[in-house]
């Protein structure tokens, strides 16, 4: 499960859950971008605070595993590349968002994110399935509950001093206040 992870968020392990028992997995990769070339230009927290908070988000569920791999490669982050690094037996699946999936055919080199792994979606709010279907790739819907959050949501609340405790674990939240990652003063 790829993403930016900017916070990481109840929905996001919800959506790790959800592939974990429906697809039964072994494991679960939570894999921060490193640095997101979808998001050049916008303003994303240093991967350094966005790996820790993975940690913290996962931590205590044995079968999740926040994975370091783009964090610590140089350059851009590309899904391609990090696939390419797991073993060749392994059967990927890739655990994405409606949002994330409804724009795959964007991607750079999506014909080999394509046949290194098998797309899983997490269906999400404002995202109409249809959007997902047009596209033509091949998935497989999670069963779980759409869930309003966001990590733009989290921060947006973060930055304007409104309660958003309850839509991360309790570790992150914690993390986010006293670093004042997405403060405004």
């Amino acid at each position: 499960m790829g993403g930016t992870f900017d916070p990481p968020h109840i929905a996001h392990l919800l959506a790790g859950e959800s592939a974990y028992r429906d697809l039964d997995l072994d494991i679960v990769h939570f894999v921060p971008a490193g640095a997101p070339w979808q998001k050049a230009d916008q303003p994303v927290t240093s991967s350094d605070h966005r790996l820790l908070m993975t940690e913290l988000a996962t931590s205590g569920v044995g079968y999740f595993i926040a994975d370091d791999r783009e964090v610590t490669r140089q350059g851009w982050s590309y899904t391609a590349d990090t696939l390419a690094e797991f073993d060749a037996d392994d059967e990927l699946y890739l655990i994405v968002g409606a949002d994330t999936a409804a724009g795959m055919l964007s991607w750079d080199r999506i014909s080999e994110v394509l046949g290194q792994s098998q797309i899983a979606v997490a269906p999400r709010l404002g995202t109409d399935r249809r959007a997902v279907e047009e596209t033509g790739i091949p998935c497989i819907w999670l069963d779980m509950p759409v869930v309003g959050i966001s990590a733009t949501d989290v921060r947006d609340r973060a930055e304007a001093g409104k309660s958003y405790r309850f839509l991360v674990r309790p570790n992150v939240f914690r993390y986010i206040e006293e670093k004042k990652l997405y403060s405004a003063t």
